[in-house]
């Protein structure tokens, strides 16, 4: 691999690996390889860690690691509450849920159309914000679940989880949240939220790939989605993942003790970096609300850019950044976060994702600032599409 210094601004795609996490995980590759279902004593050592690590995650939420069932990433956590939730309800059809979800909530509940599945896709306002006395008109009697991310993985926008927890209580239906993007940048209490379910992925808290896990409110029914073994208490079939379960328990603990820095050293830093690309580059806005958002995300619109254009110039220079989320890269059409918001689509293909960490730097944000205004003003002059004669106003679109 080439040596090159990587200038990463993508974190809400992954995070590194913590070193402390790397060092948890690697004795139980290189020593303590058994399966922890075995009955003897070398299987049981990696099954006593694989509990530590529930408790540690658990503690992260401030749930019951009884609650607790490891899955294999966000999306699976995803999937299985939704499921769970028909199969237990099965007279229930419909599904409740926004129009700016993750592709792991949306694509999903498309397919459940298919399948005859009744869907309603609660639309936002321009700035990314949830009406909630039409998520409340919205539900039915035949309503199996409420699906509501907690916090946006393009704008870092916040949605208020402990109303919608409590609107859903009152109207007796189950109530989930993906919170993928929250831990270690916002303190999580499942108990005061009010949640039934909720997700999260490991690898964005500096965790490996491969592992997540299903919080699941005791006396709440569950049917599983995975259908094998007895593992997680016959909630979820399959050898346990040890070493992502371990790093996760490991990371959970790093979040608790790393909440601090990032709601103010990576706060300032991300308010400094979107403070130097408003004011030095012209036709520029921040899309969505300044507040509630994530301490660490800032999506950006350039106007009479494309957005795969400024990626690329970037990634020259070694500097990572993203138009959207990562499990949607690819797709020709702009993001349906940003189409929701009610962006044009020009706007919305211009727009750019900084999503910063617990190991960037001032320098970094330095490097950014220094070259991003000479590759935008060099692409707009080489465009066929010229940007307006006035400076757009941050959070106008």
């Amino acid at each position: 691999m080439s040596q090159r210094k990587t200038y990463y601004f993508d974190n809400n795609a992954t995070t590194r690996i913590a070193p402390e996490v790397i060092d948890a995980m690697l004795p139980f590759m290189r020593e303590w390889w058994g399966n922890p279902s075995s009955a003897y004593g070398f299987g049981r050592e990696a099954g006593r860690r694989v509990e530590e690590a529930r408790n540690a995650v658990a503690a992260l939420i401030n749930a019951d690691p009884k609650e607790i069932i490891f899955t294999s990433c966000g999306t699976e956590s995803n999937n299985s509450a939704i499921q769970s939730a028909l199969s237990t309800h099965p007279g229930k059809r419909h599904i409740l849920t926004t129009a700016v979800e993750h592709s792991a909530i949306i694509n999903h509940c498309q397919a459940l159309q298919k399948q005859g599945c009744d869907v309603t896709f609660l639309p936002v306002d321009a700035d990314g914000s949830l009406d909630l006395h039409l998520l409340d008109q919205s539900i039915r009697p035949d309503t199996a679940i409420v699906s509501v991310m907690w916090a946006n993985n393009e704008t870092g926008i916040l949605f208020p989880i402990e109303e919608i927890a409590a609107i859903c209580r009152s109207r007796n239906v189950l109530f989930h949240t993906d919170a993928t993007q929250v831990p270690g940048k916002m303190k999580i209490d499942v108990h005061n939220l009010g949640v039934d379910l909720l997700s999260l992925s490991a690898h964005k808290l500096h965790a490996p790939k491969g592992i997540g896990l299903l919080y699941i409110k005791r006396r709440v029914k569950y049917q599983p989605y995975i259908i094998g073994g007895h593992q997680e208490k016959g909630r979820r079939g399959g050898t346990e993942n040890v070493t992502g379960i371990i790093g996760f328990g490991r990371a959970a603990d790093l979040a608790v003790a790393n909440l601090e820095d990032e709601n103010t050293r990576v706060r300032g830093l991300r308010d400094r970096l979107e403070q130097g690309i408003l004011s030095d580059i012209p036709h520029t806005i921040r899309t969505g609300a300044r507040e509630p958002r994530l301490p660490n995300t800032s999506n950006i619109a350039f106007d009479g850019v494309e957005a795969e254009s400024i990626l690329h110039e970037l990634d020259e220079l070694g500097i990572c950044v993203s138009s959207g989320s990562a499990c949607t890269t690819g797709s020709l059409n702009p993001s349906h976060v940003l189409t929701a918001m009610g962006l044009k689509p020009a706007r919305a293909r211009g727009c750019v994702r900084f999503s910063l960490g617990i190991y960037n730097t001032d320098e970094e944000v330095d490097h950014l600032l220094k070259h991003l205004p000479k590759i935008i003003a060099r692409l707009r002059e080489s465009s066929p599409v010229k940007t307006g004669t006035t400076r757009a106003t941050a959070g106008h679109v």
